[in-house]
């Protein structure tokens, strides 16, 4: 048996990271200064009490933490029996959408801020896939949240013209959620339910990604470090079957 914390020893990989929460990933733990001395901020969105359990959390020698599943073979949950086409949200404007209007469609579904460090290159390609697939039967569906370091502290009216006007966003956005804690949205309880990461359901951080085939299962979920870009084969090998 392995301890978890005494492997990761990875330093800080990506450019923008802003406190301790930006190197946990769905595929597994970097190391950084004061990892366990966690900011209330950040505790809003991910639990003090997650993280210190994690001392001494021991894993099977080979356990591969940062694995990824084949695209298109969907999470073997229970959660997977439902589907995401089953939820009705609001969007940004406080109207109630069905979500089954997108039955067919390969969607991508991500927890938006817009003052993270990830925020300018993730809307940028974002933005730059929804251009090129959006005829091709794929969306894009952003979820305002402010629960990682208060990075999305504006209205909603102020959410959507940062979007629309700095970035030119043309996806859907929605109404702002909660991603974790008591006030969960339901379609992020199903989301998470139908996708676990490797530090359990719980959303990391902004920007984090779920990518969900025609019939409204998640296939994949990608951790807030990696990039829209970085989707694309996934998300082409999805429109072509």
């Amino acid at each position: 048996m392995t301890s978890v914390f005494a492997a990761a020893t990875s330093p800080v990989f990506t450019a923008g990271v802003s406190s301790a929460a930006d190197v946990v990933g769905f595929g597994g733990i970097r190391s950084a200064p004061g990892f366990l001395g966690l900011s209330s901020k950040f505790a809003s969105g991910f639990g003090r009490s997650h993280v210190l359990s994690l001392r001494n959390l021991k894993i099977p020698v080979g356990f591969v933490t940062n694995g990824r599943r084949t695209p298109g073979v969907a999470f073997a949950t229970a959660a997977t029996e439902k589907s995401i086409h089953n939820f009705t949200v609001k969007d940004i404007d406080g109207n109630d959408v069905s979500l089954n209007k997108f039955k067919g469609k390969i969607l991508l579904i991500v927890n938006v801020a817009s003052k993270c460090g990830l925020t300018t290159s993730n809307y940028t390609e974002l933005s730059h896939l929804y251009e090129k697939y959006k005829n091709q039967g794929f969306e894009i569906l952003a979820f305002p949240c402010n629960q990682f370091g208060g990075q999305e502290p504006g209205s909603n009216p102020d959410i959507k013209r940062f979007a629309c006007t700095k970035f030119k966003a043309e996806f859907p956005i929605f109404d702002k959620v909660d991603v974790n804690g008591p006030n969960t949205a339901p379609v992020y309880q199903f989301l998470k339910a139908s996708a676990g990461g490797f530090l359990g359901d719980l959303i990391k951080w902004n920007f984090e990604k779920f990518l969900i085939d025609k019939n409204g299962k998640v296939i994949e979920r990608y951790p807030p470090t990696t990039s829209p870009f970085q989707i694309e084969k996934d998300i082409k090998k999805l429109l072509a079957a």
